[in-house]
């Protein structure tokens, strides 16, 4: 039996609002990919000073569970030691390292003119030449540090971004915590409370275990440099130590230095020091961070390389050097919210 014209016109404006739904939600999922992509970095500054936050109050939940003075104190105790720290550091050193980056920055470009020297003596050194100064190769090493060093704000900006959102985010992060459940239903309200719990939970751990590999790796290479009679060993163990921060990536760059200023002494040094750091890496990674890393989410080296270039690319040194906890958030995101349901 034919549908009467009535029927004909209901069937098609159905259709033709199942059709505006499609494209409204079309649109609104590029609008909102739009906005994430141009406003990346800003989340980033906040990620970071986020993580400032979960320092101090993880630092400060230690304190209240070991000694069991009240929280407000303990927290008035970490921000106090660690400003302490900090601030006697860079009294007692900070002359020196001024003085080690001064000659680190007068020694290398003699060292670059000396390793080029001794490039040209052989065919492939010479070849190899020719390949890193060549215009493309340049180009593409102009715009990896361009894209590297590239901010939102400028980096003084960011740092002074960065620092203050900590300290809003120290003193009062209930207020922030309940302001992001209220964007959510009351119903789901719950376990987005348990996924936020579990992501600092998670970051606190990751975070405290990092400044200690930060504090370790600098120790065992300034030790290491030193036994050599490396010049500058300080300033050396103090950027190998910051960059451990960002996995990977961090140690190969650190070594770059180290190894032109050990070519001052001879290919020796330079293949000692390659292998103090190859050392200092696998004791890090394979045997004393194992033993102190418990109940925290893996992620697979694989992934977390992969996850670092797309940060790079997208957001330059920021991105690689918080790629590591947002990956974290955003597994602890997807194992809350979807493979656990499918195990139920």
């Amino acid at each position: 039996m034919p549908e009467s014209p009535t029927q004909n016109k209901t069937t098609e404006k159905k259709f033709e609002r199942s059709i505006w739904k499609v494209c409204g939600i079309v649109a609104l999922i590029i609008a909102v990919l739009w906005i994430l992509k141009e406003t990346f970095n800003v989340l980033l500054l906040v990620l970071a000073g986020a993580l400032i936050a979960i320092y101090f109050h993880g630092v400060s939940k230690w304190l209240n569970k070991r000694t069991k003075i009240s929280y407000r104190s303990s927290m008035a105790i970490s921000v106090t030691v660690t400003v302490l720290a900090v601030s006697a550091l860079m009294y007692f050193s900070g002359a020196r390292m001024q003085s080690q980056i001064a000659e680190l920055s007068n020694t290398l470009p003699a060292t670059i003119e000396n390793l080029k020297g001794e490039l040209n003596k052989s065919y492939l050194g010479e070849e190899l030449l020719k390949t890193v100064n060549g215009n493309d190769a340049a180009s593409k090493t102009s715009a990896f540090f361009e894209t590297f060093f590239r901010s939102t704000f400028g980096i003084l900006g960011d740092l002074y971004v960065v620092l203050f959102l900590g300290i809003f985010f120290t003193i009062s992060p209930s207020l922030y915590i309940e302001g992001f459940l209220k964007l959510f239903p009351s119903k789901a309200r719950v376990v987005t409370k348990h996924i936020l719990d579990r992501i600092g939970f998670t970051l606190t751990r990751w975070l405290l275990i990092k400044i200690f590999s930060m504090f370790e790796v600098t120790f065992f290479t300034l030790a290491g440099l030193s036994l050599l009679h490396v010049p500058m060993a300080f300033v050396l163990s103090v950027i190998a130590g910051v960059l451990n921060f960002v996995p990977n990536f961090g140690p190969l760059i650190a070594l770059i230095p180290a190894c032109l200023v050990g070519l001052l002494q001879g290919l020796d040094t330079a293949l000692l020091i390659i292998a103090l750091y190859t050392f200092i890496q696998i004791l890090d990674g394979s045997v004393i961070l194992p033993a102190i890393q418990q109940k925290l989410i893996r992620i697979p080296p694989a992934i977390l390389i992969i996850s670092q270039l797309f940060m790079g690319i997208l957001s330059g040194g920021w991105g690689i050097f918080l790629a590591t906890p947002l990956l974290a958030i955003i597994m602890i995101v997807i194992d809350e919210t979807y493979l656990k349901k499918q195990l139920t």
